[in-house]
């Protein structure tokens, strides 16, 4: 009889597929990136077929390592579920919790999906709003926790992540270059928007809302086809996208930040676990225009799309 595959492994192969990299699923799995690479050796003995092939300096899936990572993420579910259902302390109950659209398109599915592989008997309410009515429905108990756009000056939060904030036009449009310049942002109640609006009125540069909703897939979408300038972080920068400057007539703005507000009356275990989760989460992203950025694939300030040493996979 064939012996088992090992749960241990499968967990390192899924690590490396979904944080892109071998070094960064070491950090993961909580292992050295020689003993990660020693379990896939194991692992494709096992199954007696490569996984990875090389691609000048980067690892990219085979055929059969595609169809492996079906299998094991099903076998990993099934384990988790399985111990789950066995274990007389796990979590379980019901969360609220309030982001604003952008951070919900960038951060939360990767965030939801790791929580919910180890606490499956914890139920995830999400509502995206804007910060300003995030914290309104926290503060009639609709809410247990919200991530916001972190604004000492409004509001008290736990500031999570801070990345720069940048004004951001078309590579192959000039868009920016038009009086009144138009503008794609969210809706009035946006700190983002009154912030930048606030930055062109401190340099007398005419503009003009074009655009405005409160997704940051039609904002960018805006922005692509030529249509609008807006403002977005770092992590949000997308190919065919450039950075504006002040010598063409956009300030520089100040970082954006993601901040956490906590309801009081949650169960404290339940609490902290989600928000120990997003907080570790959200501190492991890497920038995507990092000079030392060694693993993954990722949008450059130029606005092409570069593949830096590390592992890429063609169906991402």
């Amino acid at each position: 009889m064939a012996a088992p595959l090992d749960i241990d492994q499968l967990k390192t192969f899924i690590a490396i597929i979904d944080s892109g990299s071998f070094t960064r699923a070491a950090d993961e799995v909580n292992k050295t990136q020689s003993a990660v690479s020693m379990q896939m050796r194991r692992l494709e003995e096992r199954i007696n077929r490569n996984l990875f092939r090389k691609d000048g300096r980067i690892n990219r899936l085979t055929a059969d390592g595609e169809r492996l990572l079906a299998y094991a993420r099903r076998l990993v579910r099934l384990n988790n579920e399985t111990l789950a259902a066995f274990d007389e302390e796990a979590l379980a109950g019901t969360i609220r919790l309030g982001t604003p659209d952008d951070y919900a398109d960038r951060y939360m599915p990767d965030i939801i999906a790791r929580f919910a592989k180890t606490n499956p008997n914890v139920e995830l309410s999400i509502t995206c709003e804007p910060s300003r009515d995030l914290v309104d429905k926290l503060s009639r108990n609709e809410l247990d926790i919200a991530l916001v756009t972190h604004n000492p000056k409004v509001r008290h939060a736990l500031l999570l992540r801070s990345e720069p904030l940048f004004w951001v036009t078309s590579m192959a449009h000039s868009v920016h270059s038009d009086t009144p310049v138009p503008l794609a942002v969210g809706r009035q109640s946006c700190d983002w928007r009154q912030l930048g609006c606030a930055a062109l009125d401190s340099v007398g540069r005419d503009y003009s809302v074009l655009f405005t909703s409160r997704s940051s897939t039609v904002v960018a979408s805006a922005v692509l086809s030529g249509l609008a300038v807006s403002l977005l972080p770092e992590s949000a920068l997308r190919p065919g996208m450039r950075i504006l400057t002040p010598n063409e007539g956009f300030p520089d703005l100040p970082p954006a930040e993601i901040g956490m507000i906590r309801r009081q009356g949650v169960p404290t275990v339940l609490m902290d676990a989600l928000t120990d989760h997003i907080a570790a989460s959200l501190d492991n992203l890497a920038p995507a225009g990092a000079d030392d950025a060694s693993d993954g694939h990722l949008p450059n300030r130029t606005g092409l799309s570069r593949a830096p040493n590390g592992l890429t996979f063609p169906s991402w």
